[in-house]
């Protein structure tokens, strides 16, 4: 697409915006192997599921694939050339791997399909599920942990020397990418619930949990907004176009201040339309459980209530 400079392989170009849409393949694309990767492997167990006549939503399919294209579209078109010279550019990336792309991934829910897809006696059948049921999983799925990892890795990267460090090479530029979207799966999988895990949050817990990160999270982009200093020299962009730093960064804080929302919604939706689904399955398990015994619970409970009132003086 452009020419590229030096061993960070960034645009040399000033950014516009045909420029930042259009398709930058990395010189050594890890993002797009993997996503390509994982699709493939996702599509093989529908492909396994549909054999036996097991019904999977298309739904969900479609929004694992969704996932997989937005880690490739800010990664191997301009976005990802353009995030390693300009803050702005980045943020936008980092809160698409960390806070959009995670989402479509788990209302994918690949480990459901891996569990109905391998043989049930299945020596990768038995280890995935010896790793879902392990003290290390239920540790780092417990609230008390992924929260604070995931708020320490926001304020702990753009606050130390760590973003220095992370921006000194594409590599290190990689396994950044690669701990914004593993960071934004580990918080929002104990939340969706819709994969197995350890331990099951009832849901107004897993709407407590998402509602305490947004003051942070909006503190966060309001601290970059208002930061008189650049945090980071390592986005080359302003040297090498005339584009203001402070300005540059001030853009970067509002798009992770307001980047916040649409996530937010999404999650909240799906909660609540699971909560809504699971209300309705224990109704209809109570309506069959009462057609069986002919109401025998509901006699027994109004039973209980006659004789608490038969009690009272």
């Amino acid at each position: 697409m452009h020419e590229m400079t030096g061993p960070m392989w960034m645009p040399s170009l000033p950014m516009t915006f045909d420029r930042l849409f259009s398709i930058h393949i990395q010189p050594v694309p890890i993002m797009l192997f993997g996503c390509l990767f994982l699709g493939a492997l996702y599509l093989w167990g529908v492909s396994r599921l549909h054999k036996r006549q097991v019904e999977w939503g298309f739904g969900r399919t479609l929004n694992f694939l969704i996932g997989l294209l937005l880690i490739i579209a800010v990664s191997e078109t301009g976005i990802g050339g353009y995030s390693m010279a300009l803050f702005s550019v980045h943020m936008a990336q980092h809160m698409v791997l960390n806070m959009l792309a995670p989402l479509f991934l788990l209302l994918g829910a690949p480990v459901t399909l891996a569990l109905r897809a391998l043989p049930s006696r299945s020596k990768s059948r038995r280890v995935l599920l010896r790793v879902l049921h392990s003290r290390f999983v239920a540790v780092i799925s417990h609230p008390g942990f992924s929260i604070p990892v995931f708020l320490i890795s926001l304020y702990g990267l753009y606050f130390t020397s760590i973003l220095d460090w992370a921006m000194s090479n594409a590599w290190t530029h990689y396994l950044m990418m690669i701990h914004f979207v593993a960071i934004g799966l580990l918080f929002f999988w104990p939340i969706m619930g819709i994969d197995p895990g350890p331990r099951k949050h009832s849901y107004p817990v897993r709407i407590g949990e998402l509602f305490l990160i947004m003051p942070f999270h909006a503190f966060f982009g309001i601290s970059l907004m208002m930061s008189s200093g650049v945090i980071s020299t390592s986005f080359v962009g302003p040297q090498m176009w005339g584009v203001n730093a402070i300005s540059d960064q001030y853009t970067g804080g509002a798009i992770a201040w307001a980047f916040a929302e649409l996530p937010t919604l999404i999650v909240l939706l799906a909660v609540v339309f699971a909560w809504t689904r699971s209300e309705e399955r224990a109704a209809k398990r109570y309506d069959r459980q009462a057609d069986r015994d002919n109401g025998a619970e509901l006699d027994a409970y109004n039973a209980r209530l006659q004789a608490l009132a038969a009690r009272r003086p």
